[in-house]
Parts: C-alpha cells; sequence; structure tokens
C-alpha cells in the first residue's frame, strides 16, 4: 500500500504506529492516540503537555510556523505553551543565510508567544531539496487542568474561529505568488492573503475560551482541514457530528485561491482556526469573548452520540457523509505547479 503525501491515514497509525510504543510509564496520562495532538505527562502537582509537528510545506516561513503550529497544539489543552524545541534540516544548498533567516523566525515567533527556546539540532541533509524544520513544544498545567481533542460531549456546540484554509492561504499566496500573479490575482489580494501568517497562533483564543470553564474540548485542524480536523475530534471523543456547510467561513482570499488551484478550502490545511466543543449553555458566552478580543467565532455544527453518524449539511440542503481527507489539498495545489 502506498502512502498519500502528507499524514499517515488513521487506520495505518493503528495498525503500525500505535503498536510500537516503547515500554508503558504511569507518568504519562495521554499518549499516542488517533485525533490528539499532544501528549500529557504527571509530574508531581503539575502536568507537562508535549506536542511535536514538522513544517515540510512551507519554505518562506518556515521557522515562523514551527513556532506557531507547535504552540498551538498545546494552547489546545488550555495551557500556555513555554518551551520550544527544534530539529533543522537544511537542503544541500543552504548557506548560513537561510540558516540564519529560519533561526531568526524562531526566535521572534518565540518571543511573541513568551517562550523560551530550550534546545535542538541543525543539519544539513543529503538529497534533501527545501528545509525542513520538526518543533516540539511544551507548556506547564496544575495536575489535571486542562482539556483534550477527546472531551467533547453529545450535545456540544461545535465553534470554529477565524476561517477555514488560514494557513494553506497563506502559504500558497507566498510560495505560488508569481504564479498567481501571472494569472490575474490583484497584487492587493495576494498580499493580503499573505497576511494570514499573522493569524496562524491560536494561543489567546484557546487560553480565552478555556478560562470561561464552559469548554470539554478543543482541536486545531492542520492537514486535512477543518474537515479532517473535526473528523479526528470526533475520533479522539469517539462521537458523531453534524457540520453545517454553510455556517463555516471562508475567506474572500481563501476562496480565490482555491478556485484557481481547484481544491476544496473545507480540506485545506487550517492552522490558525480553532475547533471548540462547548457545552451548550456556555456556547454564547464562548462566542462572546472571543469576539471582545477580535477573534471572530462561527458555531458550526454540535457533536452528536451515534459515532458513526458523522454528516454535512450541504448550502443547498444536501446532506451527506462527512468527508474525511485523504491527503490535504495544499499537496493537490503544489503538485499541480511546481
Amino acid at each position: 500500500m502506498k502512502l498519500p503525501t502528507g499524514k499517515v491515514p488513521v487506520e495505518v497509525l493503528k495498525e503500525i504506529v500505535f503498536k510500537n510504543l516503547g515500554v508503558k510509564r504511569r507518568e504519562v496520562i495521554l499518549g499516542p492516540s488517533a485525533g490528539f495532538d499532544g501528549a500529557v505527562i504527571d509530574l508531581d502537582d503539575k502536568s507537562l503537555i508535549v506536542s511535536t509537528d514538522p513544517i515540510t510545506g512551507a519554505v518562506e516561513r518556515i521557522g515562523w510556523l514551527a513556532v506557531n503550529v507547535n504552540a498551538n497544539d498545546v494552547a489546545t489543552f488550555g495551557v500556555e505553551p513555554a518551551f520550544f524545541a527544534s530539529c533543522i534540516l537544511l537542503p544541500e544548498n543552504a548557506d548560513k543565510r537561510m540558516l540564519k533567516t529560519i533561526c531568526s523566525q524562531i526566535d521572534l515567533a518565540s518571543k511573541n508567544l513568551g517562550m523560551a527556546i530550550i534546545g535542538g539540532h541543525c543539519e544539513v541533509t543529503p538529497d534533501l531539496t527545501n528545509p525542513i524544520v520538526i518543533g516540539c513544544a511544551m507548556g506547564i498545567a496544575n495536575k489535571g487542568k486542562y482539556v483534550t481533542a477527546g472531551g467533547a460531549k453529545p450535545g456540544d456546540k461545535l465553534i470554529l474561529t477565524k476561517s477555514a484554509g488560514v494557513e494553506g492561504t497563506a502559504i500558497l499566496a507566498t510560495e505560488r505568488y508569481d504564479l498567481l500573479s501571472k494569472n490575474g490575482f490583484p497584487e492587493k489580494l495576494l498580499k493580503s492573503a499573505q497576511k494570514f501568517f499573522g493569524k496562524i497562533s491560536v494561543v489567546k483564543e484557546a487560553v480565552i475560551a478555556f478560562k470561561t470553564n464552559g469548554v470539554n474540548a478543543m482541536h486545531d485542524p492542520t492537514e486535512g482541514g477543518v474537515l479532517g480536523g473535526i473528523h479526528e475530534m470526533a475520533d479522539a471523543s469517539n462521537l458523531g457530528v453534524k457540520v453545517f456547510e454553510e455556517k463555516i467561513p471562508i475567506a474572500k482570499e481563501t476562496v480565490e485561491i482555491c478556485r484557481f488551484f481547484e481544491i476544496d478550502p473545507l480540506q485545506f490545511i487550517s492552522s490558525g482556526a480553532l475547533l471548540i466543543a462547548s457545552k451548550n449553555e456556555f456556547t454564547e458566552k464562548i462566542v462572546e469573548e472571543l469576539k471582545k478580543n477580535d477573534v471572530e467565532a462561527s458555531v458550526i455544527g454540535e457533536f452528536l452520540a451515534p459515532k458513526k453518524r458523522r454528516i454535512l449539511v450541504r448550502k443547498n440542503g444536501a446532506v451527506e457523509a462527512l468527508p474525511r481527507p485523504e491527503s490535504d489539498h495544499l499537496w493537490l495545489a503544489l503538485a499541480k505547479y511546481r
């Protein structure tokens, strides 16, 4: 079986990855599992939240993304990220300027989030054509004072912050700027799309939502986009879900870029958006608190008890099975115009 580009399918994770996990230790409260993007390790009266992710589909802002994407995973536990480590793999043609650019981006992003850089590794890697940065972020919580992606309950409302495809829009507007410009995209729209990099962090909204005490679960939709993120959250919570397409906000920049590349914005890498499972009676309060802090939020669906009942209500009213992305549509777009 040839694996698709991007995230390994969940069935392969269960078949292979999750069966090779070393020894069991009592400190590990949450280890590798479908739908979860971080681990929880209990140390005395504290809980250490740890997450790791690579940045592989971007070049121009790779250091910035590495910090923010990993910090986001920690923040979805309701915990502020505090520490960052990285493994920087450079292509054979790399020079000191490339390394300096990546490191300065990591430094700036970490300072913006109040994170200390605690270590890592740098190397020039044979046969690599573009740089890759693998990051690891950590945060500290009082013991048990966090949520996970697997805490959603039947009847919880599903909230989405910002809009679908935030990260993918910024990447394509940057990495394929010349192509889009040559095909009639206005400079104003492309520059606006590039500024979506500034929306990548969900740390602020995750912490705000958690402090309302009305959150049962949170998850950030990365590869696979909003639809992939919803499936991962439902997987982790062992629930079904009903989603309304018309309720999912999509920015004009995202719509136009996805139309050009003939890809689905709902299956388009969406770091910068946050999925929240809210207790029904807290939903309005959470949305209001987020908007008070200049974070747009929309109620896009609800969680259901039957695990297999995962449905998408299209704008025309048609009801269909909620699509599960086989591969993020960013890869489809990048493959079309190499």
